[in-house]
């Protein structure tokens, strides 16, 4: 997995106004968890702000990263656990990152990459993708920027789901029973398998 570096400013909790005040200076409010838990054994929020520019190669991508984490000079690795975005505006409202280490095992949506020509495919069938990631489970070392699988043996009308999958290193967190590609039946496909039928 790639790393990515963010620099943010220690920050005051405070309210919706204190929020907005530093949107309005084109600043995000974040928060940082880690592992420090408070008297009711919840993880304890460090708050910071981070520009919008530094936010934006993080957001706008289609891969996924560590993060070199830059708070006042301190340094922390982290990965993006959630965002929220305005429902009308679409611009980003608040950022939540989660501290990781080397070795404790981090939950992640990892993008999936068809590869290969499928059997269904040559057989006039169209091979569709029904999800775009799958989550997995491994230390941030472990998880690779995308999840390679091999379509070649997928035949006309065959599917292929999460249980199926096995990743070195990867624990799958996405249930078994999803699918995650299949090879469509097509018109052409259907009149070709009809013909060839009725020529037998």
């Amino acid at each position: 997995m790639k790393s990515i570096d963010v620099k943010g400013t220690a920050r005051v909790a405070g309210g919706k106004k204190a929020a907005r005040e530093l949107r309005k200076q084109d600043m995000v409010p974040c928060n940082l968890y880690g592992e420090k838990r408070g008297e009711n054994g919840l993880p304890v929020a460090e708050a910071f702000a981070c520009s919008n520019a530094e936010l934006r190669n993080l957001i706008y991508t289609p891969h996924i990263y560590s993060v070199n984490l830059n708070i006042d000079g301190v340094e922390r690795k982290a990965v993006m656990r959630e965002i929220q975005f305005h429902p009308v505006k679409d611009n980003v409202l608040h950022v939540d990152f989660y501290e990781i280490t080397e070795e404790k095992p981090i939950v992640m949506e990892v993008p999936i990459k068809l590869n290969g020509l499928a059997e269904g495919v040559k057989a006039g069938g169209k091979l569709a993708a029904s999800v775009r990631s799958l989550k997995v489970r491994a230390p941030y070392t472990q998880i690779p920027e995308v999840l390679n699988i091999d379509v070649t043996h997928l035949g006309l009308g065959k599917v292929i789901k999460v249980a199926e999958l096995k990743f070195e290193g990867l624990e799958l967190v996405t249930s078994p029973s999803v699918v995650v590609c299949q090879v469509k039946m097509t018109r052409a496909a259907a009149s070709a398998a009809a013909a060839a039928k009725a020529g037998k």
